[in-house]
């Protein structure tokens, strides 16, 4: 089988490019930066496509056709691109290039995804949120930007059931993972990358709906909806 991860140059991505690829599966990888990829590319074992393009940039949908032509078709397109800053000084140029990384840099791949997959009658759409997805928090545009993502997911099922083929849709929420996007003090149950790539490929191997990734912070998910503002807004 084949699968694309929109993102693979660092973090999540990178873990789940070379989890996949043990699995036996071709994987087509992408990024902002070639030596990146090229790096990736080098560590993964069997057969591999790179594509570097941005997904904030308007023509960034012809670069993910033209992979997906290369591979000869994907069964799978996993979007981990993403940013996220702790923009102490609420900087406007940090905030608005969150949104339109995360928020239309994802419609624009996964949109791409939707209409191959439709026209393939057959397909799994991926996309990572976060628990910042359930509340807001002091990183507005991040918070904002993974609820997005979430609802942009549930909408992507509905339409696939609308429009009657088989489309699967998983949406990934991570709590804290070491990686270079994981910042701040007093963060606590840090999981690996490599154990959140593990457990996200069984998401995606069992066609899960939601899940959380490590599985405790589904504790943290129903905590975060019922707690009041008032305690809320002291963590």
């Amino acid at each position: 089988m084949n699968v694309i991860i929109i993102g693979a140059t660092s973090g999540i991505g990178k873990a789940l490019a070379l989890k996949f690829s043990e699995e036996g599966f071709v994987v087509g990888i992408t990024g902002r930066r070639m030596n990146k990829l090229k790096e990736v590319q080098g560590q993964i074992k069997g057969k591999s496509y790179v594509k570097c393009f941005d997904v904030s940039v308007e023509d960034s949908d012809k670069a993910l056709l033209k992979l997906i032509k290369d591979m000869g078709g994907v069964d799978i397109i996993v979007i981990c691109a993403g940013v996220g800053y702790l923009n102490k000084k609420f900087d406007l140029k940090k905030e608005l290039e969150t949104i339109d990384v995360n928020s239309a840099g994802f419609v624009r791949m996964s949109n791409v995804a939707y209409h191959y997959f439709k026209k393939k009658r057959i397909g799994h759409i991926v996309g990572i949120s976060s628990i910042s997805s359930i509340r807001g928090s002091i990183s507005p545009s991040y918070s904002a930007t993974k609820a997005f993502v979430v609802n942009y997911l549930e909408g992507l099922r509905m339409r696939g059931y609308k429009d009657k083929f088989n489309l699967t849709v998983t949406d990934i929420c991570p709590g804290f993972v070491d990686t270079k996007m994981a910042k701040g003090e007093g963060l606590f149950w840090v999981a690996s990358k490599e154990k959140v790539a593990s457990q996200i490929f069984d998401a995606i191997r069992k066609k899960k709906k939601r899940v959380y990734v490590t599985k405790r912070w589904g504790l943290i998910a129903f905590l975060m909806k019922i707690l009041p503002f008032g305690i809320y807004k002291r963590m």
